[in-house]
């Protein structure tokens, strides 16, 4: 089975909201072994809707279209969705006596405009609504089918969790799983990795099952992702387990964590596992490491503290004596911002440089 993806709304085009609904259909759909294949973003525009929902259903069994249901002149997914279905929209009563039950309940006014929410393509049927005012659609094509959701995230969630998702498996016949497991990687190009595991990415091309993409994350490295899909969760991880072996058997001198790990809780799981506490000394990242450190929860039981000393003449490197700065193990007493020897930690991390950026005039 699978479920592409329409989000509606020119707001998203010019970056003024964020499309993070495509993105949690697309991990719903996945852990319920849905494929999912394009996600297409589109303006508030008739025509480009209809040959952007056109498009989408050609290659799907099913199409999630998410915005676009609410009062509103620019609200236009059900005209688009009724013409891609070949016929109009029609009144449902009861929908609109929900809508008006609904204002009434809360003792407000309720504009007349309201009453387009209640317009549904002939043919379809309606989600109710729980949350919100604008129902949701179900929208058969032929042998094919388009959801329609609002575009508000918590009114999408609930729909879709309680109607869309059960009738996607119910019409898909069967229940597989699709689950990913990335590694992280640091040390190592996203090219150099691609020419170190060749091999093996001709290997799963030929299998098929699962697929290894690369995600080049900046400061938090090369990310290799494997994805599988199987008829349970314990088949899965195990399909999972098998090729992330293979992985680490090529790469794994630089592969540094799994999913959610980031360079900052593994250091910190490090020294945490060896008894170890850590004192920061900053001067060139300005107390960037240190940030990093504490944004990671339970942080406090391993990172003593940090000094952040930048302006010339007063470089960090006066918080560690002479004696230990070609050393990055001090003498509690050496180090000079803690106060005991019953405080102090057993590694002192100190990021300097010998000039820092100049500026100048004339």
């Amino acid at each position: 089975m699978r479920c592409d993806v329409v989000a509606v709304g020119t707001e998203l085009l010019l970056g003024q909201i964020v499309d993070t609904n495509s993105a949690w259909l697309g991990e719903q759909m996945a852990m319920a072994g849905i494929d999912s294949c394009v996600q297409v973003k589109v303006g508030d525009n008739l025509p480009r809707m209809v040959k952007a929902i056109r498009q989408a259903l050609a290659d799907a069994d099913a199409l999630v279209i998410c915005g676009g249901l609410g009062p509103t002149h620019d609200d236009i997914t059900r005209e688009a969705i009724a013409e891609v279905m070949g016929t109009t929209l029609e009144f449902d009563d009861e929908v609109g006596m929900v809508i008006a039950e609904m204002f009434a309940s809360r003792n407000r006014r309720m504009p007349e405009i309201n009453m387009r929410q209640a317009m549904v393509p002939k043919g379809a049927s309606v989600i109710p609504q729980r949350r919100g005012t604008a129902p949701g659609l179900v929208c058969p094509v032929g042998d094919k089918v388009i959801y329609a959701v609002p575009g508000v995230p918590f009114e999408l969630y609930e729909m879709f969790e309680r109607a869309i998702l059960p009738d996607l498996l119910a019409r898909s016949g069967s229940q597989s799983v699709i689950a990913s497991r990335t590694l992280r990687t640091w040390g190592e190009s996203e090219s150099g990795l691609n020419e170190r595991l060749h091999d093996l990415i001709s290997e799963l091309d030929r299998v098929g099952n699962p697929t290894l993409a690369f995600l080049a994350s900046g400061w938090e490295g090369i990310k290799v992702r494997l994805t599988a899909k199987a008829d349970s969760s314990a088949a899965v991880q195990e399909l999972l387990d098998v090729w992330d072996g293979r992985v680490r058997e090529v790469v794994g001198d630089v592969v540094f964590g799994v999913d959610g790990d980031t360079m900052e809780s593994v250091v910190l799981d490090l020294l945490r596992s060896r008894g170890f506490t850590l004192g920061l000394a900053e001067s060139v990242t300005g107390g960037l490491v240190a940030g990093r450190l504490t944004n990671v929860a339970g942080a406090s039981d391993v990172l003593r503290g940090s000094v952040v000393s930048y302006a010339s003449g007063s470089s960090s490197t006066s918080l560690v004596s002479p004696q230990d700065r070609s050393s990055t193990k001090p003498s509690p007493s050496r180090w000079h911002s803690v106060p005991s020897e019953s405080s102090a930690p057993t590694w002192v991390l100190h990021s300097t440089v010998l000039r820092g950026p100049l500026i100048r005039t004339g």
